[in-house]
C-alpha cells in the first residue's frame, strides 16, 4: 500500500481513505463531494461518520468502534489512526493517518505534503490515540 498526498490543508481523512481504496485524492474528493463530504467541514476530523461513509462506498469494511491504542504490536495489519489528537472549544479533532503491517515490516502512511518522507517508521515520535480496525 502506498501513501496517498492530501491536497488540501484539511483532507487527511481522504487521502486515508484514497490509501485504502488504491485511488488518487483526486478520485477520492470527487467521491466524497457526492456525498457531501467536504475537505473544509471540520467534522471531516472531529468525528468518525464521514470517513466510515466514504470507505464504504469504496467497499471496505471497518470496525464499528474506535479501540483506544496500547502498543504498536497490538495493532491490526492494517488500521486508520488518530493521532495528534487534542480538543479545541470542547470539540476533539485529529489527523487521520494508516497503519500498515506488510511481509512483517509495519509503517504508517501519512498524507500530509510537508513532510520528507510519507512513509513513517518513527513510533516513537507518532502518539495514537485510537485506530479503527480495517478488515479488507
Amino acid at each position: 500500500m502506498e501513501p496517498v498526498i492530501q491536497e488540501e490543508t484539511t483532507g487527511c481523512g481522504i487521502a486515508a481513505s484514497a490509501a485504502l481504496a488504491g485511488v488518487s485524492y483526486t478520485e477520492a474528493k470527487l467521491k466524497a463531494n457526492a456525498l457531501g463530504i467536504y475537505a473544509a467541514d471540520t467534522s471531516l476530523w472531529s468525528e468518525t461518520g464521514h470517513v466510515r461513509k466514504l470507505l464504504r462506498e469504496f467497499g471496505i469494511s471497518v470496525s464499528p468502534k474506535e479501540t483506544p491504542f496500547e502498543s504498536w504490536e497490538r495493532l491490526p495489519d492494517k488500521a486508520l489512526m488518530a493521532i495528534k489528537w487534542r480538543v479545541e472549544q470542547g470539540k476533539p479533532f485529529w489527523h487521520w493517518v494508516l497503519f500498515v503491517r506488510e511481509n512483517g515490516e509495519a509503517k504508517v502512511l501519512d498524507s500530509k505534503k510537508a513532510l520528507k518522507s510519507n512513509v513513517r517508521r518513527d513510533f516513537g515520535r507518532i502518539k495514537p490515540k485510537w485506530y479503527i480496525e480495517v478488515s479488507n
